[in-house]
């Protein structure tokens, strides 16, 4: 399975971004799917979470209220519509894909599949 992140860019902060995810190669509803984030000289950390077929989803405390995870299973493409950006949400932002286990991991080394990073920055 491939994965294509984009929708990163540079956004002052309070703004707005959507980040995109689309999956190809095998069927996209078998999967569940991440995203997570490294800063420079920090570890990758876990952003959000979603089931495959989008009923049950799980955030960090971090993001918990500002960012919201979707999936459009007909579209092959998962989402993270991110609002109220803070200048610590500065990364790049992975998205991730684990086949269907019935548990959504917060654990980046329990995902098989992972897309290149798409940039976001964040200004004060």
């Amino acid at each position: 399975v491939q994965l294509q992140a984009s929708g990163g860019g540079l956004v002052q902060a309070g703004g707005s971004l959507r980040l995109s995810c689309a999956v190809s190669g095998r069927t996209f509803s078998a999967y569940d799917m991440g995203w997570f984030r490294q800063a420079p000289g920090k570890e990758r950390e876990f952003v959000a979470a979603i089931n495959s077929y989008g009923g049950s989803t799980d955030y960090a405390d971090s993001v918990q209220g500002r960012f919201t995870i979707s999936r459009d299973n007909a579209k092959n493409t998962m989402y993270l519509q991110m609002n109220s950006l803070k200048p610590e949400d500065t990364a790049a932002y992975y998205c991730a894909a684990v086949l269907w286990s019935g548990s959504i991991y917060t654990d980046p080394l329990k995902y098989h599949f992972w897309g290149q990073g798409t940039q976001v920055t964040v200004s004060s």
